[in-house]
C-alpha cells in the first residue's frame, strides 16, 4: 500500500491588524467667564434737559417755517368789510393757493396797500387783470355787465372809472362800500402786495368757519 504523506493542514490567514485607536483623557473643564454686559450709563439731568431744548426748538423753527410760507393770523380791524367781517375777528391766512391758481372774483383776501406798508388790509376782489371796471351810482360795471353782489347788505352811491385793470393788479372793495378805503381811494392793487386769501375764521366761537366764496355773475345792462 502506497504511503501518502497527509497534506499539510491549511493555515488560517492571519487576521489584518486594526487601526490602532488612541483615546485621550477628557480635558478638566474650563470655567468660562461670564460675558461683559456693557449697558448705556443713565444720562445725566444735564442732557436730558438740552435734549429737550433741542427738540423744542427744532419745532418751533417748524412751526415758524411753515407759518411763514403756509398760513398767518389775521386781526380784523375797522368797519370795511361789515357786516361779513367784524372788528376783532381772528382769520387764517392761506398763504399758499395762489401759488398754485390764480386770485379770483370774489375772493377776500389780505394784502399790504400800496400806500400804507406797515399794516395789512382786508378786502374782496372785484377786477381782474385786464378788465375794464367802472361804477355807476352803486353798480359795478365788469367790461360793461353788471356784477351780481349778493355780499352788499347796505346801499351806496359812488362812481367810478371807467379803468382797465393793468397786468398783474387788480381792483379791490370792501364789503361796507360807504366806510372802506380800497381801490377808489388809492388805486389799483400790485400782485406783488398780496399776502394770502382769507381762508378760515376761528374766534370769536360764533363765528367759526371756513369764509364763505362767492362765484360772482356778470348780467347785461337793462
Amino acid at each position: 500500500m502506497e504511503n501518502s504523506n497527509p497534506s499539510p493542514a491549511p493555515q488560517t490567514p492571519a487576521a489584518e491588524a486594526a487601526p490602532a485607536v488612541t483615546l485621550e483623557a477628557p480635558s478638566p473643564a474650563v470655567p468660562i467667564a461670564p460675558a461683559e454686559t456693557t449697558g448705556k450709563s443713565k444720562p445725566s439731568t444735564a442732557t436730558v434737559l438740552r435734549e429737550t431744548l433741542e427738540t423744542l426748538l427744532l419745532a418751533l423753527i417748524i412751526f415758524f417755517g411753515v407759518k411763514e410760507f403756509v398760513l398767518q393770523n389775521f386781526r380784523v380791524e375797522g368797519q370795511s368789510m361789515e357786516p361779513n367781517f367784524h372788528t376783532g375777528q381772528y382769520l387764517i391766512v392761506d398763504k399758499i393757493s395762489y401759488r398754485l391758481h390764480s386770485i379770483e372774483r370774489g375772493d377776500v383776501i389780505v394784502f399790504v396797500p400800496p400806500k400804507e406798508a406797515n399794516r395789512d388790509f382786508i378786502k374782496r376782489v372785484i377786477a381782474l387783470p385786464g378788465e375794464r371796471v367802472e361804477i355807476r351810482q352803486g353798480r359795478v360795471l365788469i367790461n360793461g355787465k353788471l356784477l351780481q353782489e349778493p355780499y352788499i347788505t347796505v346801499s351806496w352811491n359812488y362812481t367810478y372809472g371807467p379803468q382797465v385793470v393793468g397786468e398783474n393788479e387788480y381792483f379791490v372793495l370792501g364789503d361796507n362800500r360807504n366806510n372802506s378805503s380800497d381801490s377808489r381811494m388809492w388805486g389799483l392793487l400790485p400782485r406783488k402786495n398780496v399776502v394770502g386769501k382769507a381762508w378760515l375764521s376761528y374766534w370769536p366761537p360764533q363765528q367759526w368757519g371756513l369764509i364763505p366764496r362767492y362765484v360772482l355773475a356778470l348780467q347785461g345792462v337793462p
